[in-house]
């Protein structure tokens, strides 16, 4: 059972309230009553007037339990935080009353409540009459708008002579847009006015409020202060979850097993144990309420998944089950049986013979039916109530042949802890939806199950309640709360997500027997739907004290180094706009790149640093050296920057002042990246040579090799920039490992697709580099006449040729979770080179591949790419945006592509003399006729045995046979758009050859509505005057279904939409003429009649809401 989840707390921004202030009372506007239940806003009077306050406060609240006892909220009136409260207001002068009067406040759940009184007046037809307006305050003058606190009341005006009290009562969740409730027309102020009625004396009157409130939401609320416990985040909507992880965490028997469970080597995230056994330490030990989020994350559910409320019941057995198979092979493995599972017998016994089959069957909760019943115990019968099966349902006893018997269960064996869920929701056939049943259900506190045994257990199954968990609202959302009562005493705690309250035993207990629609003290549709009983042998046991010897140490350490990690990045969250990032690049990792500049920078690892804004060059430089293990004199930076040509390279850093802050050298950037020079590791204690940024320029050097395709990273230099190029030679030699002499080529890097051949080796560099800047890049290679044999000859061709390179991701188009895999490609490809390159990947034929482009609006394939696309891989992908993944889909064929483009893809059902369907897919020619189509499809079909061997084409929309095709009819001239399918299926021997009277008719299932059709149709063989009780036995072997289930069925004759029910009379008999198509006087046809078998949807799942899915646990 599913429910979407309702707003529990009022969220949104409070509009303005209305409030008018009254000093003069000439002034003062009379207040027109516009609802009789609610005000328009709370009204403020700065000056009211002096009077008499009479202010009673209910003591503690009595509890029922074993026996009366008072609830441990210690100094409850004096800390405020109590529920109920009873005081009075005497308004002076109210004859004359003309502005707002409230009263001093009083505390309850630790808001401020005031009685409000004011003149009104009610408008009724052409009368106009003063009233007095009643109503209760709560916590007006707070500025939060995310308060809300449940509250009933009644409302008196007090009788002042001998006469009744004048009541009103009133039920209201409070919060900061209606932070007032009451009634503008409480009493026509004449009825108030009049001595004899006696609610005036000495023109004063006396208004008493008695408000019970329920613990608030958004305050400050001390959960654990108060009751010693704590409560549970919500997520959205996971009060379902919350209220059962409370339940199993007082389980205490069930909470020392999980501390158990062996959990140091789980992964953090995925771990549902680990999740568990965090959850349950933070409620025995936070003081404030528990998150779920990493709980949750370890189900292994999404972000929506905590919006979307399901059944707790459910929850609970999919937790429960999934922690019974984590605990196998541990020192706890047993736990969730032993505690959990009982055992039942379920028995078919012969009245006649002495045959009885017996299954024994385990439980781990009992599903309750509570319609039409009062309490547990007529549940409990109606449970193991026997069935006798009889007539046509006579049951099987083998040798026996059919006999007469009862079918039932009987308990064998109660658990420890017993699940009870009450079956609120079931499924109503009228509305085809699942409805709540609200009506009055009572459950013990204390129940005995003895009576529901086959043999008495060697301790009576007495048990005590320990839980109530409750739903409020109906099948389309609500809010759950769970009422536990931890030790089994009686004292009772009630836990709506994070706000933990004591109360009584009839909040816990009598108020959420359900059926109390006309009662205001509690909320509508709020009932009890899973309840937990402890058995009394076992309460020692099940409620043991938890104490921290209970934890393992590894655990405990654990956790605590968590809350540490977490603690220290919530520092540095907040600290965040003090740091910046340091991201450092050493030499050693600008090896091994292929690529344009000295790295991918969206691929580079870089050694990352948070440090200070306010940190000085010297502060980084000293952090640098401890970091790194160099001294400051063997380590310069350079940074990184970005340059007009769309490349990335280290410049000189200018340090001007040395007392610049860190992030103005780094010109604002929160993310600053440099390249870290240190000293070679053949010269341990020499500086860093000098660098003059006037006369010495910084290159890098890079060398190609044209065999292999690849560059190699030569290190860097910083030469004077008066030096001649072929200077260099002799560097670029020894650092490539070539013979010093090598004839060399050199280029210049200037940008991607833009790699300069530097002609003349004798300039300088200023003259022979393209503007001569800090890190420029010199590739080169050895002047190699072979090199001409290679596909990518010069350092320029392999530039080029990666610049056109991309990554691009392919999936398989049948495979909704294919995972892809990736080839580097160029983009010059044509459709062939691509093939062959993704067919060498698959190890099949490049013409066995059909290629679709990818959807630029959504994930997902496109239309498919014909063989002959003339285009290139660049053509390909110029739909999708620059960064966006590149995908193309694919699909293995078994004809090859260039046929397959010569034929048509023709998708169908086959449909079996079963009525069973599957999918087919055929290949005919484009010119081919339906007849060509049904040759092509007996290739691949089985046919029934002894069968006419006949194919037919059917169309089918809304679960309805349209027509059948004739074989002549060109497939061009079909047209499967919409809703519309095509049905192969065999001719029946009895369709082959119709004779004069007979005829085929559509027959086609639906239920009540005739647009709610569902089901496989079928075309029967009607004859004229045959009587329709051999129709419908006809339909009951087609259909392969019993005489009792063909009784359930309803036959009607269909025409134009509206249907014509056939008698159930065995004479009635065909005629022909009724499933005959008339003809308007218009000259054209009508839609042909059909067969309308109108029954119940047996396949079909009541669907709560739209969202509905399984809960599932997915680690």
């Amino acid at each position: 059972m599913n429910h979407c989840d309702e707003q529990e707390r009022p969220q949104s921004e409070p509009e303005e309230m209305e409030t008018q202030e009254a000093p003069d009372d000439s002034l003062v506007p009379e207040v027109q009553a516009t609802d009789d239940s609610k005000t328009e806003g709370a009204k403020k009077d700065e000056g009211k007037k002096e009077s008499e306050d009479h202010v009673t406060i209910n003591g503690d609240i009595a509890m029922e339990g074993e026996g009366d006892q008072t609830l441990p909220e210690e100094n409850a009136e004096e800390d405020g935080s109590r529920s109920e409260a009873t005081f009075k207001y005497t308004v002076q002068g109210v004859s004359k009353i003309k502005e707002t009067s409230l009263s001093p406040s009083v505390t309850v759940r630790n808001l401020p409540w005031k009685i409000m009184a004011m003149p009104r007046t009610s408008n009724s037809g052409e009368r106009t009459m003063k009233t007095l307006g009643f109503f209760l305050q709560c916590n007006a003058e707070s500025e939060s708008q995310t308060w809300s606190c449940q509250a009933s009341a009644e409302l008196r005006l007090l009788n002042q002579r001998d006469g009744s009290d004048y009541t009103k009562r009133i039920s209201h969740l409070f919060y900061s847009k209606e932070n007032d409730w009451g009634f503008s027309n409480f009493i026509a102020l004449p009825d108030l006015l009049d001595p004899e009625k006696g609610y005036i004396k000495d023109d004063s009157i006396v208004l008493e409020v008695q408000v019970l409130a329920d613990a608030p939401h958004g305050v400050s609320w001390d959960s654990k202060k108060l009751t010693g416990y704590v409560g549970l985040k919500n997520q959205g909507a996971t009060c379902y979850m919350n209220s059962l992880l409370q339940c199993l965490f007082f389980t205490n028997q069930l909470r020392k097993a999980v501390y158990l469970m062996p959990t140091e080597s789980d992964d953090s995230a995925k771990s549902v144990p680990l999740a568990l056994q965090r959850v349950f330490y933070e409620l025995q030990h936070s003081e404030k309420a528990v998150g779920t989020k990493k709980l949750t994350k370890s189900f292994g559910w999404e972000t929506l998944d905590s919006f979307m409320q399901h059944d707790v019941q459910e929850l609970c057995r999919v937790l429960l089950d999934n922690i019974e198979i984590k605990m196998k092979g541990t020192c706890v493995e047993g736990t969730i049986p032993k505690l959990f599972e009982g055992k039942m017998h379920s028995y078919i016994k012969c009245k006649h013979i002495d045959y009885e089959s017996v299954r024994n069957e385990p439980f781990y909760d009992i599903q309750l039916n509570i319609k039409g019943k009062k309490n547990v115990y007529e549940s409990f019968k109606d449970y193991i109530a026997t069935e006798t099966m009889d007539g046509e349902n006579k049951y099987d006893a083998g040798e026996h042949g059919l006999q007469e018997a009862e079918k039932g269960v009987i308990f064998h064996k109660f658990p420890p802890v017993l699940h009870l869920q009450l079956m609120r929701f079931q499924y109503d056939p009228v509305t085809d939806s699942n409805v709540k049943i609200n009506d009055r259900y009572e459950f013990p506190f204390k129940l005995n199950l003895d009576p529901f045994l086959k043999e008495p257990e060697t301790t009576p199954a007495d048990y005590t309640l320990h839980s109530v968990l409750v739903h409020s609202g109906d099948n389309h959302g609500g809010h759950y709360v769970g009422f536990i009562n931890p030790n089994g005493d009686g004292k009772w705690c009630k836990f709506d997500d994070d706000v933990v309250s004591r109360c009584t035993k009839a909040e816990a207990i009598d108020n959420n027997y359900g059926g109390h629609e006309d009662d205001l003290s509690v909320r509508h549709c709020t009932n009890a739907y899973m309840l937990v009983y402890i058995r009394d042998s076992c309460k020692p046991d099940l409620l043991q004290q938890v104490t921290d010897e209970d934890i393992p140490e590894t655990l405990k350490r654990r956790l605590l180094e968590e809350k540490r990690l977490e603690a220290q990045k919530r520092k540095e969250r907040t600290e965040a706009h003090l740091y910046m990032t340091l991201q450092v690049a050493m030499e050693d990792q600008l090896y091994g790149h292929q690529g344009n500049d000295l790295c991918d920078f969206d691929k580079m690892k870089f050694r990352e640093f948070r440090i200070l804004k306010m940190s000085t060059y010297s502060d980084i430089m000293s952090m640098l050296s401890q970091a790194m293990g160099y001294p400051e004199d063997q380590m310069r930076i350079w940074p990184f920057i970005s340059r007009t040509n769309q490349t990335y390279r280290p410049t000189v850093l200018d340090l001007d002042n040395p007392n610049k802050t860190i992030h103005d050298i780094a010109d604002g950037e929160i993310v600053w990246t440099i390249f870290l020079e240190t000293q070679l590791a053949e010269f341990p204690s020499a500086s860093l040579p000098s660098f003059d940024k006037e006369s010495d320029v910084l290159l890098f050097l890079k060398m190609y090799d044209p065999k292999l395709k690849r560059v190699s990273f030569c290190g860097h230099i910083y030469p004077p920039i008066s030096t001649k190029v072929s200077q260099l030679l002799p560097v670029m030699c020894e650092r490539a490992g070539l013979p010093q002499g090598t004839s060399l080529v050199l280029y210049e890097e200037v940008k991607p697709n833009l790699t300069e051949k530097i002609p003349d080796l004798s300039l300088q560099l200023d003259k022979a580099l393209d503007e001569l800047m800090d890190g420029d890049i010199i590739v080169f290679q050895r002047d190699d006449p072979e090199n001409s044999q290679y596909e990518l000859p010069t350092a320029r061709d392999y530039f080029r040729d990666l610049f056109w390179r991309v990554d691009v991701y392919f999936y398989d188009k049948n495979n909704p979770t294919d995972p892809g895999f990736m080839l580097v490609l160029s983009q010059k490809m044509n459709y062939f080179q691509i093939a062959k390159a993704v067919a060498a990947q698959l190890d099949t034929d490049p013409m066995l591949l059909q290629f679709f482009k990818s959807q630029g609006h959504r994930d997902g394939p496109g239309h498919p790419l014909r063989c002959t696309y003339d285009g290139t891989l660049r053509d390909l992908l110029s739909t999708l945006k620059p960064r966006q993944p590149k995908k193309l889909y694919y699909q293995k064929l078994s004809i090859k592509i260039n046929e397959l483009e010569n034929k048509r893809q023709f998708k169908c059902y086959f449909v079996n003399s079963k009525l069973k369907e599957e999918e087919l897919v055929l290949y005919p020619n484009k010119t081919d006729t339906v007849r060509d189509l049904l040759t092509e499809a007996k290739k691949y079909l089985t046919l029934t045995e002894n069968g006419t061997g006949k194919l037919r084409l059917l169309d089918v929309i809304s679960n309805k046979i349209y027509q059948e095709h004739k074989e002549d009819t060109l497939l061009d001239h079909l047209n499967p758009a919409g809703s519309k399918t095509y049905r192969i299926e065999e001719l029946p021997l009895d369709q082959v050859n119709l004779e004069d009277g007979e005829m085929l008719v559509c027959a086609a299932h639906y239920h009540k509505d005739l647009f709610s059709t569902f089901g496989m149709p079928f075309l029967l063989r009607i004859k004229e005057g045959e009587l329709f009780s051999d129709v419908k036995e006809r339909i009951r072997e087609i259909l392969d279904i019993s005489e009792k289930e063909l009784e359930k069925i309803k036959f009607a004759i269909v025409v134009m939409g509206r249907p014509t029910y056939i008698s159930e009379e065995s004479d009635v008999k065909v005629n022909i003429k009724d499933f005959q198509p008339q003809i308007h006087s218009s000259g054209t046809a009508q839609p042909r009649p059909w067969l309308g078998l109108d029954h119940m949807n047996k396949n079909k799942k009541p669907r709560f809401n739209y969202f509905e899915k399984a809960i599932k646990i997915l680690n």
